[in-house]
């Protein structure tokens, strides 16, 4: 009797096939979460084999598998199980999902070969009159599947920032210098498909002239963000903190938890020590960080504390050969170690007793684009399913998780004294109105500050999100800041790097340049960002003030937030200047002042949640002051003194934010009491859309009431026009996820016939515009 099977089919619209169990070929050769090759019309298609013993489909005839590519599972159930459960919240195919995911030669039809090195091809494998042999051959072991690494990207990163010495004439090499200027790490592909395949010339140029280098990878692990930190030992309050979420860790049942610790609490031993009893139980770890610089200093934290423990380090900016050689170590049966890095890392190949989030609250943990996911909700799928802990830590937690801490939805722990003798800071608001800047952008009691500080040889950090020299060019002429015509917003200034620069699309224009309006000449720069502060800053302190800069445009090259992190953890400098890069995850025992210039940035925008958001990015950057033997001191400059949000700041008191924020939204209707999705809607600037978006709304507002789905819009979106695209947006208030996909399907379905007009949902969104 014939055996059939569900195989699901790597990016591929029919997802997931049924096919026939080849009767000519030993039952002991397929495995549940192997990958196997598969025909697929004309082709072969590589799949995985998700189920066995399933029905004959009805009026149809099955063909057969044609080989396995694994010797034994490369996927545990588990782990389809969860790929199939976010298929069902996108709303998307498994195997798109999988393909994303997976490292492309993982993907790829495999080279087979003997152990002498001998090629077996595909036909061969089809050859009736080989198979039996070559089954026997392969249980045996005497030959098997030979993924073919992927070539090694060529990486080019700048070694010196503008300007450069080229000459004026040389415009192909100061195009390659301005795109990595501006973009940052770039691989040889990129590059010739943005310039064409005459670039290598330029790049041999630019090579030999020192002035761009070639390096293996965007992030080194030894590329450490400070000095190699002393054993550590458990005070009292960790050690409490660390037998709590051990009794969760011993249970069988999954669990979920939150760390509250305060600033400078000693938060990563915590996770230090549940990481080594973990892999006691033989056990993996994950420990996941926002960004890579953080993945970095953590990874170097567990390398210090943990020296014999098996260590990963994985994150987005790996090389394809790199990604692909630790997907392949981590299938199957692995022995326990400990994965550190970034959000992506939840979808490695194995089962987590133990996924940590430090600093969970962070933006960073959401994906937006492409594959779009909330890593927290990722994690607990995955612990769900290996029965192990989900343990978020934060200062100040996102207010969804503190919710449902305090509501018995999950345990929490909670440090809330700073490790030794290091106190919180003081942190006072300075009121612009009553003492408005008169030294740059700088009350004079806060330069005052500053200045007292540098002379006293003490660090200090300043806090202004908002990178580039002027955020709005304004035209002395025509009365008008310079657009970018993809998304017409205003772009900024990049003084240093003679450009302007759109934040939104990377559109960008030489400058010095006549007005795209009036073909004037004559701009006047609008406001500050961090490199017109990082200018006054040099010019109004004495020479000798070492003064470092860390945002996007300064961490561009490779190795250069490191080297930024390193040097004023070593205290060779006094002041770092930079955006909300270095509010969180840092330890600089020196600095005992921090400066906010503009407080009041991100607290009303058209979002619901940017007090939160506020809130955490000024508690945090608060939190880097006042962690050695000296006290700290926080300023935070603001115009609008009287907001709520400013008294919890200044008394650090993230619960009686917390309480105050719980109860706007419980009237407006927002999360954590309602299911939120943000449906975006865009078209082409010349299409027509009135009459589009009012059809599309009264279709809606029937259809919603009844699936239990409050709308609201559409309407125009905060950032109408992005890319050249017009864009507008629904919010769906829901009591359930199911109803809101419900609806979002109807709308998809509604639209798919529109030409140029794209659709598609974020849900629970952290970005509003």
């Amino acid at each position: 009797m014939r055996e059939f099977c569900s195989v699901l089919l790597l990016s591929s619209p029919y997802s997931v096939l049924t096919y026939a169990l080849p009767e000519d070929l030993p039952r002991r050769m397929w495995h549940v979460g192997a990958r196997v090759v598969v025909p697929l019309g004309k082709s072969f298609r590589v799949g995985i084999l998700t189920e066995d013993g399933v029905c004959e489909p009805g009026g149809c005839v099955c063909k057969d598998v044609l080989w396995p590519v694994d010797l034994a599972p490369f996927f545990s159930a588990g782990y389809l199980d969860f790929i199939r459960d976010l298929s069902i919240r996108q709303m998307d195919a498994a195997g798109k999902i999988l393909a994303r995911v997976l490292p492309a030669a993982l993907r790829d039809l495999p080279l087979f070969k003997t152990r002498e090195g001998q090629a077996v091809g595909l036909g061969e494998l089809t050859a009736a009159d080989a198979r039996a042999g070559l089954a026997q051959d392969w249980l045996a072991g005497r030959f098997a599947p030979h993924v073919c690494p992927r070539r090694q990207e060529r990486l080019f990163s700048l070694t010196t920032e503008p300007p450069w010495p080229v000459r004026p004439q040389a415009t192909a090499q100061l195009d390659v210098l301005r795109y990595l200027d501006v973009h940052g790490v770039s691989s040889a592909k990129v590059l010739n498909t943005h310039f064409g395949k005459n670039v290598s010339q330029p790049l041999r140029v630019l090579l030999k002239k020192g002035l761009i280098r070639e390096i293996e990878s965007h992030f080194q692990p030894e590329e450490v963000c400070a000095p190699a930190a002393e054993a550590f030992s458990l005070t009292a309050e960790q050690q409490q903190a660390v037998e709590g979420f051990w009794e969760l860790l011993a249970e069988r049942d999954p669990r979920s938890a939150l760390l509250f610790g305060v600033t400078g609490s000693g938060k990563t031993a915590v996770y230090l020590e549940l990481a080594r009893r973990c892999l006691c139980l033989g056990k993996h770890v994950m420990l996941l960080a926002p960004e890579v610089g953080i993945a970095l200093k953590l990874y170097r934290d567990v390398r210090e504390a943990l020296p014999e423990a098996g260590l990963r380090l994985f994150h987005g900016y790996l090389n394809p050969s790199e990604r692909q050689r630790i997907f392949m170590e981590l299938s199957g049966q692995a022995p326990p170690c400990i994965v550190v890095g970034t959000r992506s890392s939840l979808f490695l190949p194995i089962e987590p007793g133990l996924v940590i989030l430090d600093e969970e609250h962070d933006a960073s943990f959401k994906q937006d684009e492409g594959l779009v996911y909330q890593a927290r909700e990722l994690a607990y799928g995955r612990i769900t399913r290996s029965g192990g802990l989900l343990l978020m830590g934060s200062a100040t937690p996102d207010v969804k998780v503190f919710y449902a801490a305090k509501n018995g939805g999950i345990a929490l722990n909670r440090l809330p004294n700073r490790v030794g003798e290091a106190r919180l800071p003081e942190v006072r608001l300075v009121d612009l109105r009553v003492e408005p800047p008169e030294h740059g952008p700088f009350a004079t009691s806060v330069r005052d500050a500053l200045v007292t500080a540098v002379q006293a040889g003490e660090q200090v950090i300043i806090l202004h999100n908002r990178r580039g020299y002027a955020p709005v060019l304004y035209c002395e002429s025509c009365s008008e800041p310079v657009k970018c015509p993809h998304c017409q917003v205003s772009m900024t200034l990049h003084k240093r790097r003679e450009l302007l620069l759109c934040h939104y699309c990377g559109y960008s224009l030489q400058f010095p340049l006549s007005c795209p309006g009036c073909k004037g000449h004559e701009f006047l720069p609008l406001g500050a960002g961090t490199e017109r502060l990082e200018e006054f800053l040099r010019d109004d302190l004495p020479r000798d003030t070492k003064i470092l800069r860390l945002d996007r445009d300064t961490s561009r090259r490779a190795g250069s937030m490191q080297e930024t992190l390193s040097a004023f953890a070593r205290q060779e400098a006094q002041i770092l200047v930079g955006t909300q890069m270095l509010s969180k995850g840092h330890h600089f025992p020196g600095v005992t002042l921090v400066v906010v210039v503009d407080g009041d940035l991100g607290l009303n925008l058209p979002d619901y949640r940017a007090t939160e958001r506020s809130f955490q990015m000024l508690v945090q950057v608060a939190g880097r002051a006042g962690r050695g033997e000296k006290s700290g001191r926080v300023l935070i400059q603001t115009r609008n003194p009287g907001h709520y949000c400013w008294q919890f700041v200044r008394e650090n008191d993230y619960e009686g934010f917390f309480t105050r924020e719980i109860a706007l939204r419980q009237t407006m209707g927002y999360p954590p009491f309602v299911k939120l999705a943000l449906v975006r809607i865009s078209m082409p600037l010349d299409q027509p859309e009135a009459e589009l978006l009012a059809a599309f709304g009264s279709r809606m507002r029937l259809v919603c009431p009844a699936a239990g789905v409050r709308l609201l819009g559409p309407a125009p979106a905060p950032l109408s026009v992005l890319r050249g695209r017009k864009r507008f947006q629904c919010l769906l208030k829901a009591d359930t996820w199911p109803a809101i996909r419900g609806v979002y399907a109807q709308m998809r379905k509604m639209l798919a016939k529109e030409k140029n007009v794209r659709i598609s949902v974020d849900l629970d969104p952290m970005d509003m515009l």
